[in-house]
């Protein structure tokens, strides 16, 4: 089996390096890729520009059929949303990644909370607004703490809590400002947070290891949101049949509410939850594996990653056995440019990667890193590096991957210190 990724962020290197792993995949192929990738895929360009380009997504179907492939795997939510499942279709191509009219779950919040209403899914109380009068009004009628939401794609950053109602309301008046900007303003949800990634096939859902990440930029969870600074898996604390329950009450009915609407889900559903006083309530859908859960999810994952995404893609997953877990526990720290998540510092050299193989179960995934003019490795994005390690522990994985982030050498370059250490002191982590 011959397989195409697209994308080119630590995700991606995550799904290159399980797929590449399956002793069923002959080859994998990545569009656009990075530096990090080049060891394991053929890395192969897109056009300049977004991959949510008609041009970007036209190269992206003519690699497919130049190459032969016999799957593709869409790791960012844009090129989903935008329609490249779609095209790939349309082509022919199997492909593991929803239909634009199905990642709408992520596209739009606003839609998300139709699909949940129609399939009665425990989810906070929210009013979708289009005025900033809407807007007061529905921060008054729910009270604080304020959660206020861009509805369209915000790569991770397009949601505001906080106690502060003017803060609540410079963030709706920003989102509103966009053509067509809607907010949806939500009641705050309490408890931990938990991430449950989903395999679809449109009708069959195949849940995958929960995980937690860790949202905010700094220490304690101080500062503005990021894409995510870092995640663990498994997670010892939650109920055992939480996984079952999430199955049941919320991503079995909504990809059944998906197929009754005639754009049935096929890909990866992905769960943002908060275990709360009252039970389970979804906080958020989106429609593709999410970054920097993946990385810790499928370092645990035993069962070959691309006879799994084909059998989704093909609608044959009720024919998978059940999937196979490593009982080790994993982390991943991310190592971020200077000045993220404001406008990232690039250009910056990265030294000291070599010195992470002399760590037991560490390894780099590549994110934001590009080649200089000279050859040599530099910052190229916010989210440069993630850093994974495993241990018998959670511990033991913690000390291992923090022991490898500090051989590495970035300049202005920042990590929290943090990733998993409530849990490693049996504390909840509520952020």
């Amino acid at each position: 089996m011959k397989i195409l990724v697209v994308g080119s962020g630590a995700r991606e290197h995550a799904l290159v390096n399980a797929l590449s792993a399956d002793p069923g995949v002959d080859a994998v192929i990545v569009a656009p890729g990075n530096p990090g990738m080049e060891a394991v895929a053929l890395c192969e360009p897109l056009p300049a520009g977004g991959l949510d380009s008609e041009a970007a997504r036209q190269a992206v179907v003519a690699l497919a059929t130049r190459h032969g492939v016999d799957l593709v795997v869409v790791g960012p939510e844009v090129p989903l949303v935008a329609g490249l499942a779609d095209n790939l279709r349309a082509s022919g191509v199997p492909v593991f990644g929803p239909s634009a009219e199905a990642a709408r779950l992520e596209g739009s919040k606003a839609f998300a909370k139709e699909v949940m209403a129609a399939a009665d899914v425990p989810t906070a109380m929210a009013h979708v607004c289009s005025t900033l009068d809407e807007v007061a009004a529905a921060l008054d009628g729910l009270g604080a703490p304020h959660v206020v939401k861009d509805d369209g794609l915000a790569a991770g950053k397009g949601v505001v809590v906080t106690t502060d109602r003017d803060e609540a309301l410079e963030h709706a008046r920003a989102c509103l400002t966009k053509e067509g900007g809607r907010v949806v303003v939500e009641e705050f949800l309490d408890g931990p947070e938990i991430s449950l990634f989903c395999v679809c096939d449109g009708t069959t859902v195949v849940p995958l290891a929960p995980a937690q990440d860790f949202k905010r930029v700094g220490d304690g969870d101080t500062g503005p949101n990021t894409g995510g600074m870092g995640a663990y898996s498994p997670l010892d604390w939650a109920p055992v049949a939480l996984v079952d329950e999430l199955v049941t009450r919320v991503a079995q009915p909504t990809v059944d509410e998906m197929w009754r609407r005639g754009t049935p889900f096929v890909g990866l559903l992905f769960i943002g939850v908060a275990v709360t006083s009252r039970g389970p309530r979804v906080i958020e859908f989106n429609a593709r594996f999410g970054d920097p859960e993946t990385q810790v999810v499928l370092a645990r994952l035993e069962t070959p990653l691309g006879g799994l995404l084909a059998a989704a893609a093909t609608g044959g997953l009720g024919d998978v056995p059940a999937l196979r877990w490593s009982s080790r526990h994993a982390v991943t720290v991310v190592v971020a440019a200077a000045d993220y998540p404001g406008t990232p510092r690039t250009g910056d050299p990265i030294t000291g990667l070599e010195d992470v193989a002399d760590v037991p179960t560490a390894y780099v995934l590549h994110a934001g890193t590009a080649r200089d003019d000279e050859g040599r490795l530099v910052s190229g994005g916010g989210r440069v590096l993630s850093v994974v390690a495993l241990g018998d522990s959670l511990s033991e994985a913690r000390e291992r991957v923090y022991d490898a982030v500090e051989r590495i050498s970035l300049e202005g370059s920042h990590f929290r210190t943090d990733i998993a250490l409530a849990a490693q002191q049996n504390e909840l982590h509520v952020g």
